[in-house]
């Protein structure tokens, strides 16, 4: 039974606990996706559905509740401007937990806590990261047809380093390579 236990500790001092869902918080709503531990996300859910319960009230006291709270005026500005409006007509459920399983350090459980969107949320976003990947390659074909004609005459004077130089050059015997101790320091 779960009597008189309302949240998780995450074995943190209190004032700890907060600060860490403070963050954690403010990072979900200002990238829309974070990955933490299964059991930070839980509780993280849980204060970060009730942050945009009031940003959909809108009104000065919970602007002012949500501002206490959130670490960053401007991710404030982004959770009543952007987000609330997102879920007008809906009651909770404004995040999802995805699980990716075990972390190769320690194994605790890892997994996304993402915004929940709609199906147009989506697809325009989709439109403009495809309409700004064109713009990024015809920018750097732009940029690449410039940077050839400038780069050609000075590639066929300068040889390249660690080939062989012309056969008129004659090369000195190559250094003996340093070994790394365990250490990372340089030896010999």
């Amino acid at each position: 039974m779960r009597h008189r236990k309302d949240h998780r500790k995450l074995s943190r001092t209190a004032s700890h606990r907060r600060a860490v869902l403070r963050n954690l918080v403010t990072a979900l709503f200002q990238y829309e996706r974070i990955e933490t531990t299964v059991a930070k996300a839980k509780e993280t859910r849980r204060l970060a559905e009730r942050m945009i319960t009031f940003g959909k009230q809108g009104d000065l006291p919970a602007r002012r509740h949500v501002a206490r709270f959130v670490m960053r005026p401007e991710v404030t500005h982004k959770l009543f401007a952007t987000i609330a409006p997102w879920y007008a007509e809906r009651n909770g459920g404004y995040t999802r937990i995805v699980r990716l399983g075990r972390r190769l350090g320690d194994a605790g459980e890892t997994a996304y806590l993402e915004l929940v969107k709609s199906d147009e949320q989506k697809e325009r976003e989709r439109q403009d990261r495809i309409a700004a990947e064109e713009t990024k390659e015809k920018a750097l074909k732009a940029g690449a047809g410039s940077k050839k004609k400038a780069e050609a005459p000075a590639a066929e004077e300068k040889p390249r380093r660690g080939r062989k130089g012309s056969e008129s050059e004659v090369s000195s015997p190559a250094a003996p390579s340093r070994k790394r101790g365990r250490t990372g320091v340089k030896t010999g």
